[in-house]
This record gives structure tokens, sequence and C-alpha cells, in this order.
């Protein structure tokens, strides 16, 4: 069932885990997510990225798409989506990454996203503010999730660039939540975009937990995520090489800082460079194994392009040659047969350990099931009140941490403009806070 994300992330906050967020680029490749994700009954957010959407419209050069080819690739990934999660017993969000404009957003509402990301990241703060509160307007009438993008990653990701990285100000953070009215932040502290990320990286976990601790305090309802989070698994990097690329210095976010986050209060995780690596190891062995296959009339060429273009990964630079496959699912032959198992094998070997580590696996069941135009119904400026579920503030003691706090109260504003449903808390171990009362 197609969700809006939020729900998604909602589930995770309040279990204690992280979603992870994939991308694709194929019409397999969303075929191949939504398996794995329904194998584990896990919830699954499903992204394209701006670009991505462009190359789905038929766009080779995806760095020079074209809105109109934005819009026609944002009906094809969301027509896949559709047709793969629609009879799914596990709830599916798909997400627009990197939104560049408000024009890109609206063309993947239009297209079926459940999701948004609008990526001001690059901009003054008060325009950052500005754009974001547009996009948020627009898509909270329509039920659609929104995240923003406050501090900027180092690395390359498509049209996404920066030579260094400026943390996220928790302060800032919190006045951003407030002023936009976003439902999910994208946040800088320590991750970095593309396969380069560095050897031995490190996140800076105290800034998602000032950020999630201040929201608690001022009782802000919303999700923290983790971009430029791939692994980089270096197994498949070495098999690469070792199948004649040229790969180097290829390094990724070690796994278990990520799982240490999921802790701290980043509720998603975005994954890309993991699946890009074991797509195109899976092509380079399949022609490898099978010489013959590299003079097929309908594959050859993507043979040919990946001996020529020894130091690149993502397999939107080698399956160009068989767009119509990518775009729209069409298998002609059986060649094309074969390469379309190679991306979804990939796709799942990427995918699957990560929700394993993550802690998603199994958590399908835990995510409530709301449609976008239910969802629009929540949001303020509906017609009704918005509703909040919250708790008295509940001390949870932590064995050589003290006590912090759980949940925290809304703020008199939004207590006065809302339906609150109080429920006692679990447990408590003092800390002299004062009861309050349900209404």
């Amino acid at each position: 069932m197609l969700v809006p994300m939020r729900a998604i992330l909602d589930a995770a906050d309040k279990n204690g885990y992280a979603q992870g967020a994939f991308n694709v680029n194929a019409v397999c490749q969303v075929k191949a997510a939504v398996d794995v994700h329904q194998i584990l009954r896990s919830p699954a957010i499903i992204q394209g990225a701006d670009l991505a959407n462009g190359f789905m419209g038929g766009r080779t050069d995806f760095a020079n798409s074209t809105l109109e080819d934005k819009k026609a690739g944002a009906k094809n990934i969301g027509a896949a989506v559709k047709k793969y999660a629609a009879d799914s017993d596990i709830p599916v969000a798909l997400h627009l990454d990197h939104g560049k404009n408000f024009d890109s957003c609206i063309a993947a509402i239009e297209g079926g996203y459940t999701s948004v990301m609008i990526d001001g990241s690059s901009l003054p703060f008060d325009e950052n503010v500005e754009l974001t509160r547009e996009v948020v307007k627009y898509a909270h009438e329509r039920g659609v999730t929104v995240e923003g993008e406050l501090g900027v990653l180092a690395g390359v990701e498509d049209h996404v660039f920066a030579a260094t990285s400026t943390y996220t100000n928790p302060l800032s953070a919190i006045d951003f939540f407030k002023k936009t009215g976003v439902d999910a932040l994208a946040i800088s502290y320590g991750t970095m975009h593309g396969a380069n990320k560095g050897k031995n990286a490190v996140i800076r976990k105290e800034i998602a937990i000032a950020i999630k601790e201040c929201m608690l305090h001022e009782g802000i309802e919303g999700y923290l995520v983790s971009h430029g989070s791939s692994t980089v698994p270096q197994y498949i990097v070495e098999e690469i090489n070792a199948l004649g690329g040229e790969i180097t210095n290829a390094y990724g976010i070690d796994v278990d800082q990520l799982v240490e986050v999921s802790h701290c209060g980043i509720n998603k995780i975005n994954v890309d460079t993991d699946l890009r690596l074991a797509v195109t190891r899976n092509m380079k062995e399949l022609f490898a194994k099978d010489a013959a296959l590299r003079n097929s009339a309908s594959v050859g060429q993507i043979y040919e392009l990946l001996e020529t273009k020894k130091s690149a990964f993502d397999p939107r630079a080698f399956i160009t040659p068989i767009m119509d496959t990518i775009m729209y699912g069409n298998v002609p032959d059986d060649d094309v047969a074969r390469i379309c198992t190679c991306i979804e094998d990939g796709v799942k070997e990427a995918i699957a350990p990560l929700l394993v580590k993550f802690g998603s696996y199994g958590k399908a069941p835990k995510v409530e099931r709301v449609t976008i135009d239910e969802m629009a119904e929540r949001y303020p400026g509906s017609g009704r009140p918005s509703t909040i579920r919250c708790r008295p503030p509940e001390w949870a003691a932590s064995p050589g941490k003290g006590c912090h706090p759980r949940w925290a109260w809304p703020s008199p504003r939004i207590l006065r403009r809302s339906t609150v449903r109080w429920a006692p808390p679990r447990r408590s171990c003092g800390g002299g806070l004062p009861a309050f009362p349900p209404p």
C-alpha cells in the first residue's frame, strides 16, 4: 500500500529504529526494492532523485534534464511503484530525493510521489525557509510529506555538489521546523554524498542528539534524516576492480555508526551508492562469465560501455542501450532479461543487510495504513484541528546515564489549536515534574 512517508517515519521514531531509504533509477530496481522489503516485512521508502526523474523521462544525459523530462520520469517511477506496491502487504512511500526547486516538487507530486524533499540547503537561511514553506503549503494540502535540508554535506551526487561541509546548528534546526512546518529535516553531521567519503569518516552524533532533545523540549513532532549514508561495501569495490574496474578512494560510513545514530534521533537513512556498486559488479560479472553475450544485439553495447568507463559505477552510465526496459519495464528478449536479473539481484543484495542492521525488518505492521487524502485532513488548514499524540513528561532511567526526557509537551500555542490525545506515562523515575491532567 502506498502511504505518505510521515507514517513510516512516525513508526520508526516511536519504535526506536531507523528506516533505510533507497534510490532507484529503473523499473526493475523498483520491483526488486519492493520485493526485498516484502520478504523482510519491512516498511519501504523508495526514492527517486530529481535527476533520476529526468533519466526515467528518457534523458540519458540526465544532468541536463528539463522540467518536462522530470515530469515524464516522475510518472514512470510513480507508475512502477504503484504497480508493485498496490497489492503488497507492506507500507511503501515514494519520495523525491533532492528536489531542486518548487517545480520539481510539483512534478513529483503530480507523478504519484507521496513525499518530496526540497533542497534549499545552499541558500541563505531565510531564503531556504521561504522556499521550503512554499513547498510545505502545496504538499500538505495534498497529504504529501515534505523533507527539508539545513547544513551542507560535502561530496557529489547528481546535481548536488559541495567541496566542504557546514554542520547543522541545532538551534537553527528548531527555528527551521517552526517556521516551515516541514515534516522531516536532513541534517549535516559528518556524512558525505558519493562514494568518496574518506577513510574512517566519523559522524558527529551529538548534533543529532542536541536537535532531537530541543525538538522534544519545544514539542516539535518531526523527524531527522541522514543523507550521504552509503556504506560502500569494500568487498564489492574489490570485486569490481578485479573485473577490470578502476574505482579508487571509495569509502563509506561504517554501518555500526549508522546503527548508533538510529538510537540518537535519526529516523531515516539515505543509501544510494551501495546499490549502484552492486548492480555494476553484477553486470561486469555476467559479461565475464558469458563472453557470447558481449556480441548480443540488444545488450552488447552495455558491455562496451562497461569496458570504456572503467572508473564509473553508476549503472546509468551503462544501461542507456535498453532505455525502453529501464523506463517502462518492457523486456524484449532473454538477454535483456538477464541484465534485469543482474540489476534486481544487486538491489536486493545491497538493501537486505541494511534493513536488518537498521532494525526495520518485521516492522511493517507498526506503520499506520493511511492514504495521502486522509493525511491531508490532519494537517493544519485542512478545515479541522490537527491531532497530536502525546504523553506527559516521562523520565526513563538508563543505567550509567541518569534520567532523560522521553516525551515533551507541545507548546500552549499548539495545544490551543489541536485535539490532544492524552495517555499516562508508561514508567517514571521521578524528576519532580508537574503532573498534567488529561483534558
